[in-house]
């Protein structure tokens, strides 16, 4: 490969979470400096069903298929309906913060930070949802060292 080669081709580790969940907190974020944009909270499931536990996840929603079923499942959050998705997120990240108000006032805490990438199925109230799948199979992901 040519050095310009190399310099025109961009290399990334990708860092991608994959579950089910319930989509809560659709909100749109519109920041002091930068363009405004689509958020929610996924709380994901994990263990046994017999005990769930639930991990925070704080998304910026990215790629044009997840914006669309974010914003079609919104009134439906909204409402407080169990809005459950498959999803996919990516380049997750803790940020600390203080708590500001409730018994926990004053006190560290952490949130999850990530962009979620796709929603691959989604259930409101326990009914199925269509939602757009990709035109063609994910690419390996995956390389080897």
């Amino acid at each position: 490969m040519s050095e310009s080669t190399q310099a025109n081709s961009a290399s990334f580790f990708n860092l991608h979470v994959e579950g089910v969940g319930y989509l809560n907190r659709v909100r749109v974020i519109k920041p002091k400096k930068g363009q405004e944009f689509l958020a929610c909270t996924v709380s994901a499931l994990r263990g046994s069903d017999a005990d769930v536990s639930y991990t925070k996840f704080d998304c910026r929603v990215s790629g044009a298929d997840a914006q669309s079923v974010v914003k079609r499942l919104e009134a439906d959050v909204a409402a407080e309906k169990a809005v459950i998705i498959g999803f996919r997120i990516a380049d997750i990240y803790p940020e600390l913060f203080t708590f500001e108000k409730g018994e926990r006032k004053g006190q560290p805490g952490v949130a999850i930070k990530g962009r979620l990438l796709r929603i691959k199925f989604a259930k409101v109230n326990g009914v199925a949802i269509d939602v757009p799948q990709p035109a063609r199979p994910m690419e390996r992901e995956d390389v080897p060292f």
